[in-house]
């Protein structure tokens, strides 16, 4: 088979530019959300060893495996050097309001992140190839034996940069992405030939404990200012001019802090707010003034 034959080709990250652009997008909005600080997030392909993608031979690496659920050959491995994760762990963490962080406590804490951050991943595979995608499961795993298209990752919290993620896909994903069109059926239900879903992220205590607090979510349409007399002419029926146009967006409010603004809709005949844009960190932080 020649090497100009579409079925030899070798396919890299720089064939699926746009998925890669809204993956990483996404961490850098999840991580908005989860810790209050939004990283700079780039990434550039690299062709080559562990060490040409940004990880050095003797650095403590932490391996994430991930499988999705349509094809026993689809795989996914994200490499985190031990201060990348322990810092970005470390952020989340404090932002919940722990002061001290074990290393367990944030290695499980990291996982999570990368657990959520290939959800949203296995979404654009599905969107990319018409069909749902989920995720199998995925574990703490050994480094993949032959990586050589790497996604190379960089994260900076303000000023302070990090060693850079290392991600690769294996080659009939990266093919298959590549190439939607070839895309074969999803195996059935039944097939005996799929693998057992891997163990899913360890679970952080500390985690669990703040995923089940329940925080008061309000949207406002505007506010104004009254003097008391006027408050005290308020009867049924008067309106009260608000600081905002019918074209803006309201405000989405938790715990009493914007989060976020958007547009109000119908659903159902019940008020909803769809979401156009998180706000930053700054942004909020000005609100708070």
């Amino acid at each position: 088979m020649s090497d100009s034959d579409p079925e030899s080709a070798r396919f890299t990250f720089e064939h699926i530019p746009a998925l890669i652009d809204g993956w990483v997008e996404n961490l850098a909005q999840l991580l908005e959300m989860m810790a209050g600080q939004r990283p700079q997030v780039r990434w550039r392909a690299v062709t080559g060893s562990q060490s040409d993608a940004g990880l050095a031979p003797d650095s403590d690496v932490l391996w994430w495996e991930q499988r999705f659920q349509f094809s026993a050959d689809a795989l996914v491995w994200v490499g985190a050097p031990a201060e990348t994760w322990n810092y970005t762990a470390t952020v989340l963490l404090k932002a919940a309001g722990l002061e001290t962080v074990p290393d367990e406590e944030a290695q499980k804490t990291w996982q999570e992140i990368v657990a959520q951050w290939l959800s949203g991943l296995a979404r654009q595979i599905g969107s990319v190839l018409g069909q749902e995608v989920t995720c199998a499961g995925g574990a703490v795993h050994a480094p993949p034996a032959n990586g050589q298209e790497w996604a190379r990752v960089s994260m900076t919290f303000e000023d302070h940069g990090l060693p850079p993620l290392a991600v690769t896909f294996s080659a009939p994903l990266l093919s298959l992405l590549a190439r939607p069109a070839a895309a074969a059926p999803s195996a059935p239900a039944s097939d005996k030939s799929a693998p057992e879903p891997a163990s899913a992220a360890p679970a952080s205590r500390t985690m669990e404990l703040l995923l089940d607090v329940e925080l008061p979510v309000s949207i406002s349409f505007g506010r104004t200012d009254l003097p008391l007399k006027d408050v005290l002419k308020l009867t049924t029926g008067s309106i009260v001019e608000l600081n905002r146009s019918v074209n803006e967006p309201v405000e989405i409010l938790v715990n009493h802090c914007l989060i976020a603004r958007g547009e109000v809709v119908v659903i159902e005949g019940n008020y909803g707010v769809r979401i156009q844009r998180i706000i930053s960190r700054q942004e909020r932080l000005r609100t708070l003034r």
